[in-house]
């Protein structure tokens, strides 16, 4: 890629330093979408042995760029995102893709469109991995940063996601565990959700 055009594209990518997520960090801050796609891209990166069959440099790839509509609208929750939210996240990226030169165009497109379809193993993986990397964050935010739906969602959010998976399927239910332990321990120190 031609320098100039390499230094346009990290501008727009540097947005989602800044664009944070509603989840927290264990610290207590707000998470950047950089933040979140890092670890996803970290996440797929060590499941490689599990699944030896696929093509997990997509499946980081997917991780790498699932979010970077939001360098245009923001992070909306998935609670609160509506279709017409979607479809502007979704005209918007498609806009700066196509203005991406080639092979980054067509790479990117292709990948986007195998994401959307959810037809593959590859773009089923990178889906419940970003899934299961948002309740983990939730289960390491403090718990009086979650909001009351929470407390249900992070009990059943990308369980569909993962059923494709007899190991997702058990590593979704370890942070299900996770969840319930964190829970438990915070209602007894005497946390009340108000």
């Amino acid at each position: 890629m031609e320098v100039d055009s390499l230094l346009s594209v990290l501008h727009v990518a540097e947005r989602l330093k800044d664009a944070t997520r509603h989840c927290y960090t264990s610290g207590g801050r707000h998470e950047s979408v950089a933040e979140h796609s890092w670890r996803l891209a970290l996440f797929a990166l060590f499941l490689r042995d599990e699944f030896p069959a696929l093509n997990m440099d997509k499946v980081i790839r997917m991780c790498l760029i699932h979010d970077l509509g939001e360098c245009f609208t923001g992070d909306i929750p998935t609670f609160l995102k509506s279709r017409s939210d979607e479809e502007k996240e979704d005209d918007l990226l498609a806009g700066w893709v196509n203005s991406l030169p080639e092979p980054y165009r067509t790479d990117m497109t292709a990948l986007y469109a195998e994401m959307n379809a959810q037809e593959t193993e590859e773009a089923k993986l990178y889906k419940a991995l970003d899934k299961l990397e948002a309740v983990i964050q939730h289960n390491e935010s403090p718990l009086d940063t979650w909001l009351p739906l929470e407390y249900e969602l992070n009990l059943t959010y990308g369980d569909q996601n993962v059923a494709f998976s007899p190991y997702l399927t058990e590593l979704r239910a370890a942070v299900r565990r996770d969840t319930e332990q964190k829970i438990v321990k915070e209602r007894k120190k005497g946390f009340q959700r108000t």
